[in-house]
Parts: C-alpha cells; structure tokens; sequence
C-alpha cells in the first residue's frame, strides 16, 4: 500500500485517523502499532514477521547491552545487532548481485535461489542501527516498553521510504506528543500532505510516463532532443516523487503529533553538489554523516583521508540505493565531484557566482541521474553522448502532450526558493501560524488539491513509486 493509491486516501487513511483521534491518549500508540502491522502486510505480508522478529531481538539485545558492566561485554551486543540487522539487509538486498558478480567474474555457475526484497528495508534497518548506535554511545536511553520500541521502527508513515528518522530525535514524542495536539498543527500536516500528494500525482506521475517513453525507445531513435526530455522528465520526476512522499509522510505526522525532520530543502538551486547533498534526501545524509562519516575521521584527519571518506561514503550512498552498478557509478559520479570541489571546483564555482553555478550543478545532477535511471550502463551511456553530440534530428519519439505544460510548473517549483522572498513565501506556506481567513484558505486549498490528485490517479493508469524498492 502507497500513500498515492485509492485504498489508502479512501479507506485506510479515514478509518485510522478516526481511531486514533478517538482513542485515549494513552492507547494511541497501540493503534498506530496495529495501523502500521497492517499497512506494512498490505503489500507484503510474508516479510512483516521479518520485521517483527529482528525488532524483538533488537529490543532485548540492545537492553541487555544497556545493562552491561564492561565495555567488552556491551562491544560483543553492539557487534552481534550490527551483524543481524546487515546481515539481514545483505541477504535480502545484494546477495543475488554478489552472486552474479563472482559467476561474471570467475565464469563460475554458482546457483542461488532470487530473493524477493522486502519493502523498505533499507529504510527500517538504518533505524534500526540508530536506535542500537545511540543507546550504545549513551546520546539517549533505550525505551523501557517493548511496544514502544515497535512503534518508532513501524510507525507507518515513515516505515517503507522514510524520513529515516533518528532514534535521539524522535524516543521523546514515543512515549508522550501530546504538546504537538495542536489544531494549527494538524491543519499544517493536512495541507503538507496534501501538498506532497500533488507533487506526487501530478508532477511526478505525468513526467514519469514521459521518461518511461524515452527511455524505452531504441538506441537508434535517440537524438539530443529525446535525451534531454528523458533526462529532464525524470531528474523532476524522481524529485517530486520522493519529496512529495516525503511531504505526506512529514503531514502525517504532524496530524498524529509526531515531528519528522525534513528531508528536502529546494535541492535544484543547489550551487553545487556539497550543497545539492545538504538538500537532498537529508535525512539519509545525516545518517551517512553521523554513523559512517565521522566514524571513518571525518575532515578531521589529513586530506587524502579526507577525500578517501568522502568517496567511501557516496560508494556506499549509491550502493545502498539498490543492487546494481548504476548506482554505484552514480555514487562515484558524486563523490568524485565532492572531491574535485575540495580540491579546486568549489573555489570556481564560488568566484562564478550563483546564476552561473547553479545551471552548471544542475547540468552535473541531471546527467548523473541518467545514470541512476537506467540499469543497462550502456544505454545510459548513449543517453549522456546523445545529451552532448548535439546531434537534433526529426525524433521519433512521442512527446506527451502534458509535458512541456508540466515540465514548466517543475522548473517554476524547483527553482521558487531560489529568491530570498520567494523563499519566504515558502517557508510560510510550511508554517504553522495561521490567521482566521488563512485557515479557511488552507483547508479550501488542502480539499482541492486532494480532490484533483484523486481525479488523477483515477484517470492515470500509471502511479509508481520510485524508492519504493530502497
């Protein structure tokens, strides 16, 4: 079940939303428990008892960890949640692509049965190993009720693709939001959410059916012209997609009490790739910051090393994005312009200004999401030359006609918080301050965009969901 889908928006969501706002406040987490067992098992019911039992491990290992006397006592607990919860992600995740690397390689047969990924999982085991990590290095105490701990990993709204929410910041409102029980606060998650399901739906689903056209086409069909509309359909596809998810999943739990972080900041006016990562997915690169960054030293050690973590970390960035070596490639893409802005670019861009680095940092994320897009590296690799050759002939592609309507509200959305007062127009659409006749604005404006973005996925017979495979 996605968030984007009839059953959820005309089923699933009202009836729990009625439950938990008549449930006493000391039995709502049972129901958001209940809720989130549910929705997880809607679409795959084999694996939530995966979920359930490493949960359960996770929760006594990490408490008889708690009460160790030694360092050496609790380092053996630390090692073996470590060793389960990626264990888990390995087997499940890069196994059958580490299996078909080693026949590639040594031209041997070894047979191995395809494993079917469980939905979200890299998702819930880096929360997982947030909740071990932090407890171990004493930033927060673990939770005393074994129901609770189940709730923070399966909180549904963030359970199949985030926020990955740190354990520190969120075992607080686990156990008591009620603070958060506000009525502003709900009417802003309402229209945040609603605001990410338009992203969703209309923009991201419209674009994608175009980027799916291009990219399906036959190398020979390509020229300049039908890369750039493959590249551009999905480099706003992917964005509104997974921040429109992320919009809704942040709504929601503004109207169930909970405070998720954000997890993109306009990323498109980036000035470069350091800042487009401080704007992307944010949330996973806090983690990567926090728990693999500093970990390896960090910038705090010699600049070789600098520039060996920042490689590792986006090897690994790509990778744990899916299984294949499109996304390792696209991580190296990235680490190495992480690199060469330590060393020189960054200066450059800088001195350039910003109405000249931004367009070039886009260029350089377009590019590399080509890349990220497509499995076959050599059509990707066609996609990029045709991109450059500025080879524009009669294409024998057919553009839908929607794009150039909805590519034009994705540039004019991606690009609105590239002015100081634009910027300030956003941030108060996001807020939480609302007069008398702007909450009647908002609730008017909340109907109306959930009412076209069902229209939408009832007249679109095309609804997926990128991340939701990560």
């Amino acid at each position: 079940m996605v968030f984007s889908s009839i059953t959820f928006l005309i089923y699933f969501l009202p009836v729990f939303l009625l439950l938990y706002h008549l449930a006493p406040n000391k039995y709502k987490n049972a129901v958001v428990l209940i809720a989130s067992i549910y929705f997880y098992s809607w679409g795959g019911p084999k694996f939530i008892f995966v979920i359930l039992a490493t949960t359960f491990l996770d929760y006594f290992l990490v408490n008889a960890m708690q009460n160790q006397k030694t360092k050496k006592a609790k380092n053996v607990l630390l090692v073996f949640s470590l060793c389960l919860n990626l264990g888990l992600l390995f087997y499940f995740k890069y196994c059958n692509f580490f299996i078909d690397n080693v026949n590639a390689i040594l031209g041997t047969e070894i047979s191995w049965v395809k494993v079917v990924l469980p939905i979200g999982i890299s998702f819930y085991t880096f929360e997982s190993l947030t909740y071990v990590i932090d407890v171990y290095r004493g930033v927060h105490k673990p939770l005393k009720n074994f129901w609770n701990y189940q709730t923070y990993i399966l909180l549904f709204p963030k359970l199949i693709a985030g926020p990955i929410v740190r354990y520190n910041d969120i075992a607080d409102q686990i156990t008591n939001r009620e603070k958060n029980y506000k009525a502003d606060i709900k009417l802003s998650g309402f229209l945040i959410f609603c605001l990410g399901l338009a992203k969703k739906t209309i923009l991201a689903n419209t674009l994608g059916m175009q980027a799916d056209a291009v990219f399906k086409l036959d190398p020979e069909q390509l020229d300049t012209a039908a890369a750039w509309t493959g590249a551009l359909a999905y480099t706003f596809q992917i964005y509104f997609d997974f921040s429109g998810y992320s919009d809704m999943a942040i709504g929601l739990g503004k109207i169930m009490g909970f405070r998720f972080p954000e997890n993109f900041n306009n990323p498109y006016t980036s000035s470069s790739i350091t800042e487009f990562w401080r704007r992307w997915h944010i949330t996973l690169g806090t983690w990567m910051k926090n728990y693999l960054y500093i970990p390896l030293g960090g910038n705090k050690t010699s600049n070789v090393k600098l520039y060996r973590n920042l490689f590792i970390v986006f090897l690994l960035s790509g990778l744990w994005h899916g299984a294949s070596w499109n996304f390792v490639l696209w991580g190296a893409y990235h680490g190495l312009f992480l690199v060469m802005e330590r060393l020189f670019l960054g200066h450059l861009f800088k001195k350039a200004g910003k109405f000249i680095s931004v367009p070039i940092t886009f260029i350089i994320i377009i590019t590399g999401w080509v890349l990220f897009r497509n499995e076959n590296l050599g059509f990707a690799f066609n996609v990029i030359k045709n991109m450059y050759s500025f080879n524009f002939t009669d294409g024998k592609f057919a553009m839908n006609n929607d794009f150039v309507f909805m590519v034009t509200l994705a540039f004019l959305f991606s690009f609105f918080a590239i002015f100081n007062k634009t910027k300030i127009l956003q941030t108060k659409l996001y807020g939480e301050q609302f007069s008398n006749s702007s909450r009647w604005l908002t609730v008017l404006t909340s109907v109306v965009l959930f009412y076209i973005s069902l229209s939408y996925i009832s007249a679109l017979d095309f609804n997926p969901f990128i991340y939701f495979r990560f």
